[in-house]
């Protein structure tokens, strides 16, 4: 143990006594280290040295702006490696985007970098300056990183993608706290474990104490867990059989004039034929056979048209509706504004098997620079998407009733990624039913065969844990999947195939999650009573010289 804390100490003295380029880059470095514990990858062991790192980087400043410098290159970092692949998106139409794609990937980095930074700044406001890092140092930064994720999550319409706590999501029983506080407070708990050991190169007479409770509680996770699993048994709607499409479209031949027509006919004969365009299997088929699917759903605008303005089309896709069902389908809606440019929407159709257009949603949440561009005038060239308006927001989150289905709410791709943010709001749908599942239709054919959408669908296994719903995903090139309401996988497609699933739909859990009732706010309570009894702690610690930088 001894020889162990004496390294400790060498390393933190090392890390503490670089200056200049040096600290910046083994700044950016922690923070990539950080994002291979992100999905796919998952290699949560990184996040020690990554976290611990940064605590011994910032106890070493002296000034508030030598922490946040540390804090911006290590979220700089971390933010460069866990989105690179947002740059697939512009290679879409080369020729116009591909000078953008440094700018892209650069630019987000340093504006996602401002996250950490100030939580970094806050670490140094919060701890003794000049001590050594002790047990209160790893209180601290988890309660702050907390704080600024959810910032993150809200600030400038949002971006709450790769919250700490989806590192966990390749463990069913390590997710499962979520119901409970949610992804912002499984963030909470993953920083302050990863950080503890950040006090084994302290001066107090038990340094090694806050590791050993960081991995016991961690333990106790996991144990909870598999004892809220043990009795967790799936079951399904009854006379409710989906079939989810999974075309496997190119992104660049979507909108293609010639090719359109095509790609809808394809998707009609993958709604028809369970074996596929080639006889291939689907995910379920060498299992048992299926029933005939009582409902059919495609991805997000897999129909390459203003489809409520095509009523042939609209009489072809009737086709493909079950008789007694529906087809629910993504596509452009436009509606006319007097006096102004048509509003166009991104939106989910409900098609009947006569044809009729029974219901519609329109997409809230938009994308920057995707579906909209901020001050559209100036920058209206850097749209990646077809045309050069910007989409209009649709009202807010809807509970829809469909025949044949239970109540459910609608989400448009990275909708499903904001906790407490996928039903309506208290109080809005007093009168109406409750949602009993989730439905997030999305194209993942931008970001290519990459971790964005294995990321996406990290995101959205914790929705079904965080509200206690069973959540159906359908994407064009995958990941289309069933999940049950503690985010466990019930059937799947793999990103890059084309095929289709045949499932039954997952019954909610009937008694609702602490989370849902009181969303996000038990996380941020939690987070600041990590920071003020971090702060506590920290003060108690002896103090010990290390070095410091500039």
């Amino acid at each position: 143990m001894t020889a162990a804390l004496t390294g400790a100490r060498r390393l933190r003295d090392l890390a503490s006594g670089l200056t200049g380029w040096r600290r910046r880059g083994l700044a950016a470095a922690l923070g990539v280290l950080a994002a291979g514990a992100l999905p796919p990858l998952h290699l949560v062991f990184l996040l020690v040295p990554a976290f611990v790192g940064l605590i011994w980087l910032v106890a070493s400043r002296r000034r508030f702006r030598g922490a946040l410098a540390d804090g911006w290159w290590f979220g700089a970092g971390h933010a460069a490696a866990g989105t690179f692949w947002i740059s697939h998106s512009l290679t879409i139409d080369l020729a116009r985007h591909g000078w953008l794609i440094p700018i892209a990937v650069l630019g987000f980095a340093a504006v996602l970098g401002l996250f950490p930074a100030l939580a970094a700044g806050l670490l140094h406001r919060l701890r003794r300056t000049g001590t050594a890092p002790g047990g209160g140092d790893a209180l601290i930064l988890a309660g702050v990183w907390t704080g600024t994720e959810w910032l993150r999550g809200w600030l400038f319409t949002g971006f709450p993608w790769n919250l700490m706590g989806t590192v966990w999501t390749f463990a069913d029983a390590m997710i499962q706290p979520a119901s409970m506080f949610g992804a912002f407070g499984l963030s909470l708990v993953t920083v302050w474990a990863a950080a503890a050991p950040a006090s084994l190169a302290g001066a107090g007479r038990r340094p090694w104490l806050a590791t050993a409770f960081a991995a016991a509680f961690l333990a106790g996770v996991w144990g909870g867990g598999q004892w809220r699993l043990a009795g967790a048994e799936t079951a399904f709607a009854p006379g409710v059989h989906l079939r989810l499409v999974q075309p496997n479209i190119a992104q660049a031949d979507k909108w293609r004039a010639g090719l359109r027509a095509g790609h809808v006919t394809r998707q009609i004969e993958l709604s028809l034929n369970p074996k596929g365009l080639n006889g291939e299997p689907t995910a379920l088929q060498d299992r048992e056979p299926a029933p005939e699917p009582t409902h059919v759903i495609w991805a997000e605008t897999a129909v390459p048209y203003v489809l409520g303005r095509e009523p042939v089309l609209l009489r072809a896709l009737s086709h493909a509706t079950p008789v007694a069902g529906a087809l629910l389908t993504g596509s452009l809606r436009i509606e006319d504004a007097p006096g102004g440019p048509p509003r166009v929407y991104n939106s989910l159709y409900v098609i009947e098997a006569s044809g009729r257009v029974a219901l519609t949603y329109d997409k809230q949440h938009l994308v920057p620079f995707g579906e909209y561009v901020p001050f559209q005038d100036w920058l209206g060239f850097l749209k990646i998407t077809q045309g050069r308006g910007n989409f209009t927001p649709g009202p807010g989150p809807r509970v829809l009733e469909v025949k044949g289905l239970p109540p459910f709410s609608p989400l448009i791709c990275y909708e499903v990624i904001f906790p407490h943010a996928v039903l309506p709001p208290a109080g809005e749908n007093v009168d109406g039913p409750r949602a009993r599942w989730l439905l997030n239709i999305t194209n993942d054919a931008w970001f290519g065969v990459s971790p964005g959408p294995y990321q996406h669908l990290a995101a959205a296994r914790l929705r079904s844990v965080e509200e206690g719903l069973p959540l159906v995903r359908v994407a064009n090139t995958g990941i289309s999947a069933v999940i049950d309401p503690w985010g466990r996988t019930v059937a799947a497609l793999g990103l890059g195939q084309a095929g289709a699933i045949d499932a039954g739909l997952p019954e909610p859990i009937e008694a609702r999650t602490l989370f849902s009732r009181i969303g996000n706010a038990l996380a941020l309570v939690l987070a600041g009573l990590f920071a003020a009894l971090g702060y506590l702690v920290q003060r108690r610690d002896e103090t010990g010289e290390s070095p410091s930088a500039a």
